[in-house]
């Protein structure tokens, strides 16, 4: 005898979508802004159009986004060697001490790669990402790059600044008191790396302060509460090049997919 009536839900894969683009701006030269999605590096150059990545709730992912010190020579490289690194050391990264481990193994590099180079002396980077386990996610950040977490109770800055407070009347400072590299003899770092749970849903935005200096926190919210993934990523871009588009605008949205039950 048949049943009636019942209808066979299918199982959707647990799923991360990543989506991310990175662009010079409307005044700087060029892009010293780089960026880690997974196993997926983009260095010093730039996105035509933001690109969405989808990977599987099974293995760690790192999204990270590093921004070259300006003023200081050599910043893409310096960034370009800690997405890289990063991208090797991510899928073996499993908890808040692997990943300031692997901040501080980044930090050496800068120093070690620019160790009797003149050319390359005083470079250095900051950095901020996410770290995607299984049952958590994981934001880390050395400097003034930032990560966002948006859902549905609006925008909260999870990373925690490398920076002195703004001048009076101002929004920003450039000033930031720590990076990765960034002098002539080796500073230690002491990384932020926080947990928080993973929800279906739940949005992070990983990015360069070309997007939040000239963009204000609250139209960054509005902008994701109204779009997501692709559309949000390029509202976003958008927004910073309308506001002069100052500086490298790099970002990354990652989006927790279905976890299943």
């Amino acid at each position: 005898m048949g049943v009636r009536g019942v209808r066979r839900r299918d199982a959707v894969a647990p799923y991360i979508a990543v989506t991310a683009l990175s662009h010079a701006g409307l005044l700087r030269e060029h892009n010293e802004d780089s960026l880690v999605v997974g196993p997926w590096t983009l260095c010093g150059t730039v996105t035509d159009s933001p690109q969405t990545l989808v990977f599987p709730v099974d293995r760690p992912l790192l999204v990270a986004v590093a921004d070259g010190l300006g003023g200081q020579p050599a910043g893409e490289v310096a960034s370009a060697l800690v997405v890289r690194r990063l991208a090797a050391l991510g899928p073996a990264l499993d908890g808040t001490e692997t990943v300031g481990e692997a901040l501080n193994l980044c930090n050496r590099a800068v120093y070690a790669a620019a160790d009797g180079r003149p050319e390359l002396a005083t470079m250095g980077t900051t950095v901020a990402g996410t770290l995607v386990l299984t049952e958590s996610l994981l934001s880390f950040n050395v400097g003034d790059s930032k990560v966002f977490h948006a859902a549905g109770d609006g925008l909260r800055q999870v990373s925690v600044d490398d920076s002195p407070p703004p001048a009076p009347g101002h929004r920003t400072t450039s000033a930031v008191t720590q990076t990765l590299g960034g002098s002539l003899t080796f500073n230690a770092v002491t990384p932020h790396v926080a947990a928080f749970p993973l929800s279906s849903g739940d949005r992070y935005l990983v990015c360069s302060d070309g997007l939040t200096d000239p963009v204000p926190d609250d139209e960054i919210e509005e902008l994701l509460r109204v779009h997501d993934d692709g559309r949000a990523a390029f509202e976003l871009w958008k927004a910073a090049i309308d506001a002069g588009g100052p500086d490298n605008i790099t970002l990354a949205l990652v989006r927790i997919g279905e976890l299943g039950e």
